[in-house]
């Protein structure tokens, strides 16, 4: 009965209570000297009746989630009684993909007929403007109406769910190009809702009535439009956690590996597609602001994309010069630094700037001075080893913060070692961080978060930020501290990692390669 929005809202958040739970126990998987005292029929019984916190809170009256447990004709059929734990948990997992399915196809629907179908919304829109808005959601949608349809059958096929994984891998494969589609044309989308909110007052009227309608339930337009993207990304978050808990060496993993990699593929292809107009346009900009006082780089690539940005105080006269008079040492300059290129300038007038210097990225060296005082807080050493006059050279820089310095420092040099070292060099444990509050991306080199991702922690810096790796997906970036919970319990960080490497497992070059993908 929820629609998707709220349905993975309080998914989420039963998940950060559940390993909230867990990291606050000595060892989760221990029993209690009481429990181990009572008869064997006792315990049995308290094992299979002992819900973890989520499924506690999901029973709530006022809640519309089905658990599988909790279905009529599971509970009269006294298969809980017969199947192990591990088994019920697999079932709930597999349960919840097709139940937040069917969530997510009423959300859907009610995108389509209460707001694209909607007469007055149509006289507002000329066609041109409601196909970029709504893109191809009639395709998205049918497509889910017959991924779900295939998903229910299995269900009434038996009490007990077979698999969905192999469902799952066949709609991703033969029908899931779809949400490509929708999602590449999602920057369009953005730009051309904004435009018709602020030029067409009709519109805004009726998007605002629509959604006043007790059908939304309080919620958005736009949290309606970012529906398939949200969806696809938490499909593969399903089948990991379906794949974390069967058994190990079956066919069942067997198919969830390969529904897993099918949809990891669809992924980077939605993201791929989200990125590229952006990053064109934001090329073009940049060319358009530089002016060569040295001999002109080309910008505009199709395989290049911008890192980062901004300004930095560059210490000007030799070394051995620094005095207390240190501020008028340094004099401002800008960097703009491409995942193969970085481009030294000097901001000039008329929101231009002079490029004096640059450098290929895979010939640049980065060195933290050592504590010199508060007023050479934050200094380091740039040195590019091939320069635009094919020399070395070598540039002291100051950042205004101690996490700028560090953000730019690995930038420059994403292979230098972190302060934690990543989980791919297969320690034992690492300082992970469950994000508690979702997070949206405000520069290049950070990462946006959603509720309830697990990273491992990098680097971090006094002044409350984090370089983080999120598990799921091997993607590294900054991001607040505050938006996140430390896990303290290094049982759990373990759990994390091995369930980690096992969804990866399949693709032994792409294990290697976890944490080196998307350095920026």
């Amino acid at each position: 009965g929820l629609l998707y929005q709220e349905y993975r809202d309080k998914s989420t958040r039963e998940e950060i209570e559940t390993r909230r739970l867990q990291d606050s126990q000595t060892d989760p998987e221990e029993t209690s000297p009481s429990e181990e005292t009572s008869s064997e029929a006792e315990s049995t019984s308290t094992t299979e009746n002992k819900a973890p916190p989520q499924i506690n809170l999901l029973r709530n009256s006022n809640s519309r989630f089905n658990l599988w447990q909790d279905l009529p004709e599971v509970q009269n059929s006294g298969v809980l009684s017969i199947l192990q734990p591990d088994e019920i948990k697999l079932q709930e997992a597999m349960f919840e993909l097709v139940t937040s399915e069917a969530s997510y196809y009423k959300s859907l629907n009610l995108l389509v007929s209460h707001f694209m179908e909607n007469e007055r919304l149509k006289k507002i829109l000329h066609q041109s403007e409601a196909h970029i808005l709504f893109s191809n959601v009639l395709d998205v949608m049918a497509v889910s109406e017959r991924f779900l349809l295939d998903l229910e059958q299995r269900v009434e096929e038996n009490i007990v769910i077979s698999d969905v994984c192999d469902i799952v891998y066949q709609h991703t494969v033969n029908h899931f190009s779809v949400y490509i589609t929708y999602v590449s044309n999602q920057t369009y989308q953005e730009r051309a809702y904004k435009q018709l909110l602020q030029d067409k007052p009709a519109f805004r009227e009726v998007i605002s009535q629509l959604e006043l309608d007790p059908k939304c339930k309080g919620l958005s337009f736009s949290s309606f439009l970012i529906l398939p993207f949200q969806r696809i990304t938490r499909l593969k978050l399903l089948v990991q956690n379906i794949l974390k808990k069967v058994e190990e060496k079956s066919d069942r993993e067997s198919t969830a590996l390969d529904a897993h990699k099918e949809l990891e593929t669809v992924v980077k292809a939605c993201n791929e597609g989200v990125r590229k107009m952006s990053r064109t346009e934001q090329m073009i900009s940049i060319q358009k602001k530089l002016e060569f006082k040295i001999k002109s780089v080309p910008i505009i690539s199709h395989s290049r994309w911008l890192l980062k940005q901004g300004e930095l105080q560059q210490m000007n006269g030799p070394k051995t010069s620094r005095t207390l008079r240190t501020k008028k040492l340094f004099r401002e300059i800008y960097l703009f630094l491409f995942n193969d290129l970085l481009v030294i300038c000097r901001q000039i007038p008329g929101d231009k700037y002079q490029v004096f210097d640059s450098a290929p990225r895979g010939l640049l060296r980065v060195e933290e001075l050592e504590d010199q005082g508060q007023s050479l807080a934050n200094v380091f050493i740039l040195r590019l080893l091939e320069n635009a006059d094919d020399r070395e050279a070598s540039y002291m820089l100051k950042a205004s913060s101690q996490s700028e310095m560090k953000r730019w420092m690995i930038s420059l040099a994403p292979n230098r070692r972190t302060k934690f070292v990543s989980f791919t060099s297969r320690l034992v444990d690492c300082p992970q961080i469950q994000c508690v509050h979702p997070y949206v991306a405000q520069q290049p080199d950070e990462l946006s978060l959603e509720l309830a991702d697990v990273l491992n922690i990098l680097d971090k810096t006094d002044d409350g930020w984090i370089f983080g790796e999120r598990l799921h997906d091997q993607e590294r970036g900054w991001f607040p501290s505050s938006m996140g919970e430390e896990i303290l319990n290094p049982k759990i960080r373990a759990q994390n990692l091995k369930e980690c490497f096992r969804v990866h497992k399949s693709d032994d070059s792409q294990r290697r390669k976890l944490g080196s993908r998307n350095r920026q």
